[in-house]
């Protein structure tokens, strides 16, 4: 059976398998994307209505899968649009259109090349301005708007009604109050098309009586009062406070644009890429959100934070950001489960799964336990064993419940053939933590980390959690000599039977020297000496045991067992919440800033 033909020409089916491969292989890879589209759009010459299925398909199929990865690249929905429209005519671009607009809503780019797709494609002017309305609910406050306002401007200009002035004033009226690159040409153009628009359009009716009664107070005690006046003159002067009105609004919408200047100017890159951002840029952000917040505008707020992680959308801070102000804003339940979708499903990456798990914590709060369930057994199923999620869940099971849900979870995962040795290290301990604190049993907390201690030699999580847990336990004057004889034990072991390197050994051997110092008796000193000598001395008088195996193959002749650097490295790994990773950026920080 011949292979598949994806188009063209075989040699030209035969490169798209590769580069399908290459994306399967890598799919973060993001040139590999790149070449996989550009080649696909070049099958037999360049797509057209009479392409081949199979061209098509392959095209269609490469730029779906591309934006469905990356859903930020305004430029390539527009191409698939402008592909789309010359494969199979209108209603196919507009589909691609409304997918693109549906998945970056704050791009005034692409809303304005599909408002002017519309002009081009349709005949009726009440669905092109329903379009444009959509659009200006959509990027009408951002501060680049000005492509898309000229092109409805230009759009009602246009049109061919009695009544195109007055829609173009109603536009300019809007325009004039929001702060943006281009305020003042707009408001220019509305002055301009004050003077000839009846006095009746220009402001509300309340304040158009208001003016008018002013102007008649102030002409009573001149030209024989009100009745001396013509009503050319009291329109003049109405206008005349009409026109000082706006001035006012000008001068707030003036002040309002350079308040914003000030962070606007700073943006370097206003749009989404898979390269890092430099850390002034992020600091940049950071002002620019805490000066919105500031303002208590919900709606200009919220569209910052959308502009933000258009262009910050790999960079989980703002996530978490827009998520904790968002739950803070009264009666947004589901507007903050709508950014935890988003933020899960799209942007971040699984390998960094804290905005998930907050997810489960949310529709835990929510009274959706099985689905804050599923949230982990989604993550487990791209990272299995991964320990802070399986701890997470074995706690949520433990809340929802009891005790013996949770220690089924940790069992379980101990008895998962593929989940890391090391892992499983991690679980006995909280198991044996939740024994000791959530069942107040001390004597089968002590028995779980007993019975487990062979299997995890190696592991520095293990040995340090098991110092802790008798470290912890209360003590007398009575039972200390006991306390001190099970304490001492497990140093012996960690010194003499573990498999971890001896910087470690060095290091847990801190708790002990701390045991020794502040709880030990008149005979601790010389302990403590000895050890330290054994540990810390040089090799000539270290004693077996500190000493590696020549043949590398475990206790022998007193030795310490010794492994390969990757398993040492592995057993030391230390375990940390993703709530608990603060990193705190110092202020002249340079260069580029990690995602992770």
């Amino acid at each position: 059976m011949s292979d598949f033909n994806y188009g063209g020409t075989d040699e030209e089916s035969a490169e798209i398998k590769k580069l399908d491969a290459e994306v399967l292989e890598d799919p973060d890879n993001f040139e590999h994307w790149e070449k996989l589209v550009r080649a696909a759009e070049s099958l037999e010459g360049g797509l057209n209505r009479n392409s081949s299925p199979q061209a098509i398909a392959t095209t269609r199929s490469a730029y779906d899968r591309f934006l469905a990865k990356f859903p930020l690249l305004f430029g390539y929905w527009k191409k698939y649009a402008d592909l789309e429209f010359s494969i199979a005519g209108t209603e196919a671009a507009e589909m691609v259109f409304e997918r693109g607009v549906a998945s970056i809503t704050t791009s005034v780019d692409l809303w304005t090349d599909y408002t002017a797709f519309k002009i081009e494609t349709s005949h009726d002017p009440d669905v092109i301005r329903e379009l444009f309305e959509r659009g200006a609910t959509c990027v009408g406050l951002d501060f680049l708007a000005h492509p898309f306002w000229d092109k409805y401007l230009e759009f009602e200009d246009r049109v061919e009604a009695h009544d195109k002035d007055y829609k173009i004033f109603s536009i300019l009226s809007r325009v004039i109050k929001i702060p943006m690159h281009q305020y003042a040409r707009y408001f220019e153009k509305f002055r301009q098309l004050a003077h000839s628009r009846p006095v009746v359009e220009l402001v509300p009716a309340e304040t158009l009586s208001r003016f008018r009664a002013e102007v008649e107070s102030e002409s009573a005690g001149y030209q024989g009062g009100p009745k001396g006046v013509s009503e050319m003159e009291i329109e003049r002067e109405v206008r005349t406070k009409i026109d000082n009105f706006y001035l006012e609004t000008f001068t707030s919408t003036q002040a309002e644009t350079t308040k914003r200047w000030t962070y606007e100017s700073e943006i370097k890159r206003p749009y989404f890429h898979v390269t890092e951002l430099d850390y002034a840029q992020l600091a940049n952000w950071r002002k620019y959100l805490d000066f919105e917040e500031s303002e208590g505008d919900y709606s200009r707020a919220v569209f910052l934070y959308e502009r933000c992680l258009v262009t910050c959308a790999f960079y989980d801070e703002f996530w978490f950001r827009y998520l904790r102000w968002m739950s803070a804003q009264d009666g947004k339940q589901e507007e903050v489960r709508n950014i935890y979708q988003r933020a899960s499903t799209i942007y971040v990456p699984i390998s960094r799964p804290g905005i998930r798990l907050q997810y489960a914590y949310f529709e835990e709060m929510s009274d959706r336990a099985d689905l804050a369930r599923d949230i982990h057994e989604a993550i487990l199923d791209r990272m299995p064993g991964h320990v802070e999620t399986i701890i997470s869940w074995a706690n949520l099971e433990r809340r929802q419940h009891g005790l013996e849900a949770a220690i089924q979870v940790y069992k379980a995962q101990i008895d998962n053939p593929i989940v890391d040795l090391f892992a499983k290290a991690a679980f006995v301990v909280e198991w044996a933590i939740l024994l000791w604190k959530i069942k107040g049993s001390v004597d089968e907390a002590r028995q779980v980390f007993q019975k487990n201690q062979q299997w995890y030699l190696q592991s520095r999580h293990f040995w340090a959690s098991c110092l802790e847990f008798e470290l912890a336990q209360p003590t007398s004057s009575e039972k200390e000599t006991e306390h001190y004889e099970r304490i001492k034990k497990i140093h012996e072991d960690l010194v003499k039977k573990s498999g971890m390197g001896l910087s470690t050994r060095k290091e847990l051997s801190n708790y002990y020297f701390t045991y020794l110092q502040q709880r030990g008796t008149k005979d601790a000193m010389k302990e403590f000496l000895l050890i330290d000598r054994e540990l810390n001395g040089p090799l000539s008088v270290q004693p077996d045991y500190a000493k590696p195996s020549p043949s590398g193959k475990g206790l022998e002749n007193g030795h310490a067992p010794t492994v390969d650097e990757a398993t040492l490295r592995k057993g030391e790994v230390r375990y940390s919440n993703y709530y608990a990773e603060r990193r705190d950026v110092p202020a002249n920080a340079q260069g580029t800033a990690p995602f992770a």
